[in-house]
């Protein structure tokens, strides 16, 4: 019989193994996205972290700055099944999730795919299109399956959406109601490339495309291998509560009309995992809760009327709950 020291240690060594192959996998996709991809390291990293998590990515910003290319640039490099949709007014949910059929020889009816049958569907300005048709996705990111006439269908695995919009206010926009926001994990902004980043880019464009370059370093069956992984990061109960914490802060907040949800605070928790897993830990810290706080808290609170009159910006909120809830000991914070 194994003695239990002995047994421990080989477990550690065990988790130490694999946390250091999911890290070198995890950098390889990093260094592919980024032959694409230039100067905007924290966002790649942050969107994998979600893509680990097993969250949907919301990026919005002005046209032209790479938010598409980001999404195809990592779409590639996972081998991953992809669709694209340009959401605009006309656009119906039939489209989204598909539709049954009438087939005349076999007297049944038969299913026509949407184009959310993939591993990872980019939709492109989805904020341009009608409530109805984005009200066709809250199904599909919540549960992973689109039910027509009766009959749920189960998306392939793993299903991750990279969802971009242009900011409000712009031509054409709409807001995304709050349940469509809050099925994302985390919203970005991508932002304009500094000085030497443009010029990278405009030289990388001069002869060819940089998507061409990007080679595949994982698989769908990589990602999901990922995933798993992820969930299995420890979470100490001090950082549950710590976790807990901020969300009540946020629904007490004098400046906010609405706090963060529960689904909120799995989101995070979730993406803390993720955080630490790639900082080559098998435990959650508080500086991996706060790495991902505002990413995954911002587009899920609303302003009061106080706050937009006194022009008090969300991060400035978030940034407050963070200073008022104390941070708990934990690993690396010791």
């Amino acid at each position: 019989m194994v003695p239990d020291c002995i047994e421990k240690e080989r477990n550690n060594k065990r988790m130490e193994e694999q946390i250091q192959s999911a890290i070198t996998q995890t950098k390889q996709i990093i260094r592919e996205v980024k032959k694409a991809v230039v100067g905007k390291d924290e966002t790649v990293i942050k969107v994998l972290l979600a893509m680990l998590a097993g969250g949907h990515i919301l990026i919005e910003d002005i046209p032209g700055v790479g938010k598409t290319t980001m999404a195809l640039a990592i779409s590639k490099a996972m081998h991953l099944v992809h669709h694209r949709m340009q959401f605009t007014p006309d656009v119906m949910p039939a489209d989204v999730t598909g539709f049954t059929i009438y087939n005349k020889q076999s007297g049944s009816f038969d299913y026509k795919p949407g184009v959310v049958m993939c591993n990872l569907f980019l939709a492109d300005e989805i904020n341009r299109t009608s409530s109805k048709t984005q009200s066709a996705l809250l199904e599909v990111m919540e549960e992973g399956s689109v039910t027509i006439d009766g009959v749920t269908r189960v998306l392939p695995r793993p299903f991750i959406v990279i969802a971009t919009q242009n900011p409000i206010g712009s031509v054409g926009t709409q807001m995304l109601p709050e349940s469509q926001l809050d099925r994302f994990m985390i919203k970005l902004n991508m932002g304009y490339p500094d000085l030497q980043s443009e010029v990278d880019i405009l030289k990388a464009r001069h002869s060819d495309n940089p998507i061409d370059q990007v080679k595949q370093v994982a698989s769908a069956e990589d990602i999901i291998r990922l995933q798993r992984f992820t969930e299995q990061i420890y979470v100490d109960d001090k950082i549950y509560t710590y976790i807990a914490s901020l969300a009540q802060a946020t629904r007490q907040h004098p400046m906010l009309r609405l706090g963060i949800s529960p689904r909120g605070t799995l989101a995070l928790t979730a993406a803390s995992k993720a955080t630490a897993l790639l900082r080559g830990r098998d435990y959650v810290t508080a500086d991996d809760v706060r790495f991902m706080l505002q990413d995954v808290f911002a587009h899920r609170l609303l302003l009061s009327a106080k706050a937009r009159m006194q022009e008090v910006t969300v991060e400035q909120v978030i940034s407050d709950v963070a200073r008022q809830v104390p941070v708990p000991a934990i690993g690396d914070d010791l």
